[in-house]
């Protein structure tokens, strides 16, 4: 993502490094050299080490590294770290033999000021900046004295999104030198269970990295480790550079039982949505697309060539058109025409004959594209289930007609209405990113940039698959207004497969039981409601201090030292002690609607005559047998429920005939047993008093 999504964080480490008498040295951008570089300089890289600690979706990264000095003089070390353009820096520390300096994250405008004065007087400084086409790049650098160790540790944080399929968690590997002790791990919890989990690399090969990595995942985890060995870094058997040099990538899904999912935490949900199977929305395309002069030899060739291969993926129902713009504009066709197989052959003529020529009429282009997908609408040529997308691809800024960024804005945003989105390509570096963005998220769209490259059609192409299968339009999130205190955004124009909708917020009352979240949106044969009904009563198995918490909505099993425990989604608890006793908790719940009855906890042990004697409490005393004698019975004020006498434990008791119900093979119904009741809370059977089992928390 591009960088209204980046605040261009800068940091700068605290001025006491520069008063702890240590050389100053004015900070400066690096080029292309990555993490630490100076093995020709004396600077030993010992150990670099990305953690990586993903919960539901949430990455939290951990990038440490250790240098020492071996000179007989002080000498620059350089820190240079890459991160995702979606990632945002949450902390940073210097440890320069054993003394740390934090660093103070601070937001765009402040902080470029502080670095700014940081610079002019000498000290250390940190910035963050564009690096190519998923990165931002960190860079920090500081004087270390001769022999002295010192450990650049940067922590950063990013919400995953859902891409073709998929979450993909970059990292950049990029040591430039041998590195002793080289690691990247990642331990992944997601609550609906992983379904799947790969990792690539671009730098090495499939038999290479496969002797270098471990992967694994079962139910709610995963673990990726990269541990290459000295010689598994080196180039060549012989040679003393490094291989590692480019993109390692993390991918991995998650099961999804049910379209949705909500999570509840402290008072707060987050809730992801992505249904499956969905047909697909029919789109109306109208392709908007620079060939001024600037845009000649291989940027249109490209062009061309990512419009042939975007042609071919256009399905029968869509409705399309192309509108080219330079000095002045030129159409294809007076209207949207149907995506079929006698007009797809005569748009790729038109392609191909696309040429460059003139100047840049951005403002009249975006304006009869848009026109065209009005008129369409108004005329009834598309289809009513349909949805329309305006996809413009421009290399520069316009240059004639209306020129000013914020007019070109508002007449795009007025004749759009809020209708359908804007999505801008912006092809190489010479053209104005913010604008282009910004345009493109005031229309509920997003911008994405291009790269002047071999595969630039790749990318056009790519760009095109994440919005040529909408599944729904017209997306929105609603949830009970008396349990909702605060929400992010809930309401989205399209829904495309392969990705997803996450919608967080924070609830009224942090100790609710449940409440339903529903999801609407218009489908390409009806409207559509998704439903989920959010129940926060939490499961949390204790080991010590540490803690695991679950929900009744959760299917999970877990075993250590002797003890399983298996939930079972929306039925029961199983709690076994290695070939001991076993314990079932059934969920039992009753008619939402219901004026008295809630649902409630029924507690069950199979096998109890595997229990101590010594065992006691309102149910242990009861797990071995016991004499009791019932004899006089006798009509009751209920001829369905005959009165007796039993005498237990010395005492003689009045008890009632009736019949309870056992739920252990099936929780719903269950099974009626025959029983003898026992009057006042139990008094004469049970030891002491009832009271006596009551207490005000279980903890």
């Amino acid at each position: 993502m591009a960088s209204a999504w980046w605040p261009c964080l800068i940091l700068a480490l605290l001025s006491s490094l520069a008063a702890s008498g240590l050389p100053r040295s004015p900070f400066r951008l690096l080029g292309k050299r990555s993490l630490l570089e100076g093995v020709a300089n004396s600077i030993e890289v010992y150990s670099t080490k990305i953690s990586c600690k993903v919960t539901s979706r949430f990455a939290h990264n951990v990038v440490t590294t250790r240098a020492v000095n071996r000179a007989d003089t002080a000498k620059e070390v350089s820190f240079d770290v890459e991160l995702p353009k979606t990632a945002f820096i949450t902390n940073f520390t210097l440890t320069i033999d054993g003394v740390t300096y934090p660093g103070n994250v601070k937001e765009k405008e402040v902080a470029r000021k502080q670095y700014e004065k940081a610079v002019s007087q000498g000290k250390t400084a940190g910035l963050v900046k564009a690096s190519g086409r998923k990165l931002e790049k960190f860079t920090v650098s500081v004087n270390v004295a001769a022999g002295s160790n010192v450990t650049f540790e940067l922590t950063y944080e990013e919400l995953l999104k859902r891409h073709k399929g998929k979450y993909e968690m970059y990292l950049k590997v990029q040591p430039k030198q041998l590195v002793k002790h080289f690691e990247i791990t990642a331990d992944i919890f997601e609550p609906q269970g992983i379904s799947m989990l790969d990792a690539e690399a671009s730098f090495i090969t499939n038999d290479l990295l496969g002797s270098a990595l471990t992967k694994s995942f079962s139910g709610k985890k995963g673990h990726v480790s990269f541990k290459p060995s000295l010689d598994q870094q080196r180039s060549c058997p012989t040679c003393t550079d490094s291989l590692l040099d480019g993109d390692f990538t993390i991918i991995y899904d998650v099961n999804r039982e049910s379209p949705a999912n909500v999570q509840v935490v402290n008072g707060y949900f987050v809730h992801f949505f992505a249904p499956q199977g969905l047909p697909v929305v029919p789109k109306n395309v109208a392709f908007v697309i620079d060939v001024s002069g600037s845009m000649a030899g291989r940027k249109i060739e490209q062009t061309r060539d990512a419009l042939l291969k975007i042609l071919e993926d256009m399905k029968k129902d869509d409705y399309l058109n192309f509108i080219l713009f330079s000095g002045d504009v030129t159409i294809w066709k007076d209207h949207l025409v149907q995506a079929t197989p006698e007009n797809l052959q005569e748009a790729r003529e038109f392609v191909k004959n696309i040429d460059d020529n003139g100047m840049t009429n951005l403002n009249d282009g975006l304006m009869m594209g848009i026109s065209m997908l009005n008129q369409a609408r108004e005329e009834h040529r598309i289809p009513e289930r349909s949805t329309s997308i305006v996809i413009m691809l421009t290399d520069g800024d316009a240059n004639i007609g209306e020129r000013r960024f914020e007019k070109i804005q508002e007449n795009v945003r007025n004749a759009i209405g809020g209708k359908f989105p804007l999505y801008n390509l912006g092809f190489g570096t010479n053209l104005n990113y913010n604008f282009l963005e910004t345009m493109a998220l005031q229309n509920h769209g997003f911008a994405r940039r291009i790269y002047e490259d071999s595969d630039a059609n790749l990318q056009l192409q790519g760009f095109y698959e994440e919005v040529a299968n909408p599944l729904l339009t017209g997306v929105e999130v609603e949830y009970p207004e008396n349990a909702i205190l605060d929400l992010t955004q809930n309401n989205y124009q399209h829904f495309y497969d392969g990705s997803e909708i996450v919608v967080a917020g924070r609830l009224v009352d942090k100790d609710m039981n449940s409440f339903k979240a529903d999801v609407k949106g218009h489908g390409a044969i009806n409207d559509l409601t998704f439903t989920e009904e959010v129940a926060t009563e939490k499961i949390t198995l204790w080991n010590g201090a540490a803690q695991s918490t679950f929900s009744w909505l959760d299917t999970v099993a877990v075993t250590q030292d002797g003890l399983s425990v298996m939930i079972n989604r929306k039925k029961n608890m199983v709690v076994s002690f290695g070939d001991g006793v076993t314990f079932v908790v059934v969920l039992h719940q009753v008619w939402k609607k219901h004026p008295v009855h809630q649902d409630f906890l029924g507690f069950y042990v199979v096998d109890s005559h595997r229990m101590s004697v010594q065992t006691h409490g309102l149910l242990g005393q009861f797990f071995h047998p016991f004499d009791f004698k019932v004899s006089n019975i006798r009509p009751s004020s209920d001829p369905t429920k005959p009165d007796a006498t039993m005498v237990v434990k010395n005492h003689q008791l009045t008890v009632t005939r009736g019949s309870q119900k056992d739920y252990r093979k099936n929780a719903t119904i269950g099974t009626k047993v025959a029983c003898w009741f026992i009057h006042n809370n139990g008094e004469g059977l049970i030891d002491g008093v009832h009271t006596d089992y009551i207490v005000p928390d279980l903890f």
